[in-house]
């Protein structure tokens, strides 16, 4: 099976990005909030033969006190809103955090309600933002991409004002947070 050129170059540096800003492979923590697992199919497609974030030196760990970033998927319901909050707070510094998903952005089809609280941001300070119903895995490594490229102000304690972005060289748009750390 060869490989789109996209995909072999997007990889090349966003494992030469991972190497450079963390020095060691990149930890992911995954927390599904509440989706249909649609994300989740995508989210495990990335570690298939095809696409094999581990030749990248990208993990995922089911320790968030070893997780460089979290990847949350769905609408976060009140049933595991403190749960993703805990999460978060037991990560190390500097914390990332991806928003995977249309559910996980704003809230999707469940939008607020009785049931959920909506989008990732209504309960933690969100990084990268990956629209989509599901985003495809070339989609989710350029936003890896990004949330790396975000991680080195954050471990310097430098002031992180990033403008959205858009990224037109795959099918769906990912876009950076704006953040402003004090």
């Amino acid at each position: 099976m060869t490989q789109s050129p996209d995909l072999v170059q997007a990889e090349e540096k966003l494992k030469t990005e991972v190497q450079r800003v963390f020095r060691r492979s990149l930890h992911i923590r995954h927390v599904d909030a509440g989706s249909c697992n649609a994300c989740e199919s995508e989210i495990k497609a990335l570690t298939n033969p095809y696409y094999d974030l581990h030749r990248l030196g990208i993990f995922f760990t089911p320790a968030p006190r070893h997780a460089d970033l979290l990847l949350v998927t769905g609408p976060v319901t009140r049933a595991l809103e403190e749960a993703l909050r805990q999460t978060y707070e037991a990560m190390p510094e500097p914390r990332l955090v991806v928003a995977v998903g249309a559910c996980a952005c704003d809230g999707g089809i469940f939008r607020a309600s009785a049931f959920t609280r909506g989008g990732v941001d209504r309960v933690l300070p969100v990084d990268v933002y990956v629209p989509g119903c599901p985003p495809s895995p070339l989609t989710l490594i350029h936003a890896l991409l990004l949330a790396v490229g975000r991680a080195e102000p954050k471990m310097h304690h430098q002031e992180l004002r990033a403008q959205p972005v858009q990224m037109r060289s795959v099918p769906d748009m990912v876009q950076m947070n704006e953040v402003h750390n004090g």
